[in-house]
């Protein structure tokens, strides 16, 4: 099966599908989230993160600049 990748909108508490698909990649790991699993992201950075894990990693990056 072919598995494409979707562009999202994100916003507060849902995502808007800009391009239809069926995962978007983790802006940390690049592993694949299936959008049925997608939980975590940032609306500021419009990204998405696989787990609170990559989510915190993130916000720690952020944290020192």
């Amino acid at each position: 099966m072919n598995r494409n990748k979707a562009k999202l909108k994100f916003n507060p508490n849902n995502f808007e599908v800009i391009e239809e698909g069926d995962y978007v990649p983790c802006a940390v790991s690049g592993k694949s989230i299936p959008l049925n699993q997608l939980i975590y992201w940032n609306v500021e950075l419009q990204e998405a993160y696989f787990s609170p894990k990559e989510a915190q990693q993130r916000y720690e990056e952020l944290k020192k600049k």
